[in-house]
């Protein structure tokens, strides 16, 4: 733990945290605030679900991508991200999101133009591809693949399992044995049916969820009606908090929020990292814009709704019953702000957090599954959900502090490989 959390205050220092946001700024102005079309990319993004043979439908493929999403960087990500950085990480988590759908766009739009078949015909791209048919370097494309692997084991497996294991301890008093087994058993049933399988569930799913999850989230709100406006100053006063440098030490308030901020920003909407572009590339669109359109409205959704308002839901319970916080966990801020909605909170949570983290877990799955397919072919592709689903079990019962940490250490390691690409192919975007 002390190695790791060493690693990512050095990754995740000054340097990285420059790049991520640099690259948002620069590509959301090279392609002239392609932000502005968030409407039509809407509008695009509600088409109808029409899967053309073993490729997906632009909307199959957005639904894929918020599946792998939407999750617990929406629920224990942004508790995680204002107890360790403070409320004005709220703010900086949205901007991530706001500047991130112009990275979102490019990454999506470079793995559809650089995307390949496979032997079945079904189309197959992501960042590896890019690298390998873009930058014509196999060995790049390799270690983002490799990297791709890693974050699916850990990223989109462990953190998940463990985040419901917790909450459902908490609340029921299950093991997290059974709780591993469960959640093993339930995805097991859907990856094991293949792309099309995983597909259907997330078109099925996801909007209901979301919708579900908000609906609760704005009972919260209509609770906390009197501090919310208070809640919101305090966000923006706290994530420019240059009071707090006054020490000229590092570690500052400000520092930490928007460490934490970014860091919990890209975790959740993965704009810089590029997996999302793995299920871009699966689309039957065969222009590249339209599918960078629709796949930019993840972010949206993601980071600017989702996060957003659990932040708010998080820094307004803080200030309408600041007893409910004193000594809860950095992962249970959350948990004490549903704790007030009427007869069902800790339960209703809980399940939200369940349904988010099973979506996660087949998103994410099919992610892993390409990145095996570009290192060895089809061939592993068994061997691969053999061990993915042994991976949700133990992720259940491993500390969640170290997972944490690793997550923010693997989406690291996935940033420097993507934006290259994205730097080096720029010439080839169109907004």
């Amino acid at each position: 733990m002390a190695l790791l959390e060493r690693l990512n205050d050095l990754i995740w220092g000054l340097p990285l945290l420059v790049l991520l946001m640099g690259t948002h700024i620069y590509f959301t102005v090279k392609l002239h605030f392609p932000q502005r079309n968030l409407l039509y990319a809407l509008k695009l993004s509600l088409g109808k679900a029409d899967n053309e043979g073993l490729n997906l439908s632009p909307f199959s493929a957005l639904a894929t991508t918020l599946a792998a999403t939407l999750g617990t960087g929406n629920i224990i990500g942004v508790s995680t991200a204002v107890a360790l950085g403070g409320p004005g990480a709220i703010f900086w988590c949205w901007i991530t999101g706001i500047l991130g759908m112009a990275t979102a766009y490019s990454e999506c739009y470079l793995s559809v133009l650089f995307r390949s078949r496979n032997e079945e015909g079904a189309y197959v791209g992501g960042p590896m591809y890019v690298l390998k048919n873009g930058l014509h370097n196999t060995k790049l494309g390799g270690l983002y693949a490799i990297c791709t692997l890693a974050a699916a084991f850990g990223v989109g497996c462990t953190t998940q399992a463990n985040s419901v294991t917790q909450a459902a301890s908490a609340s029921f008093g299950l093991s997290p044995h059974l709780v591993g087994i469960v959640l093993a058993f339930l995805t097991g049933t859907v990856i094991l049916g293949g792309v099309r399988s995983i597909a259907g569930l997330c078109e099925r799913s996801v909007p209901a969820i979301s919708f579900i999850y908000l609906f609760g989230c704005g009972l919260l709100l209509i609770l906390y009606r009197h501090v919310l406006p208070d809640a919101c100053l305090l966000i923006i006063k706290d994530a420019f908090s240059f009071g707090s440098l006054a020490g000229g030490m590092a570690g500052s308030a400000l520092q930490h929020a928007v460490r934490y901020g970014i860091a919990r920003g890209l975790f959740t909407n993965e704009a810089g990292i590029g997996t999302s572009a793995i299920a871009a590339a699966a689309s039957h669109a065969k222009n590249p814009r339209i599918q960078a359109y629709v796949s930019m409205t993840a972010v949206f959704w993601d980071t600017v709704v989702m996060c957003l308002i659990t932040g708010l839901v998080i820094v307004s319970n803080m200030l309408y019953d600041p007893s409910s916080t004193a000594g809860v966990p950095e992962t249970g801020l959350t948990a004490a702000a549903f704790a007030h909605l009427p007869y069902v909170g800790d339960a209703f949570l809980t399940i939200s957090l369940a349904a988010f983290a099973v979506t996660t877990l087949i998103g994410w799955s099919y992610f892993g599954e390409k990145a095996t397919e570009y290192l060895v072919g089809k061939k592993g592709i068994p061997l691969y959900k053999t061990a993915y689903i042994v991976m949700i079990y133990l992720g259940a019962i491993i500390p969640m502090r170290l997972v944490w940490e690793s997550t923010d250490l693997i989406n690291a390691l996935m940033v420097l490989p993507n934006v290259l690409a994205l730097y080096c192919l720029r010439r080839q975007i169109r907004s």
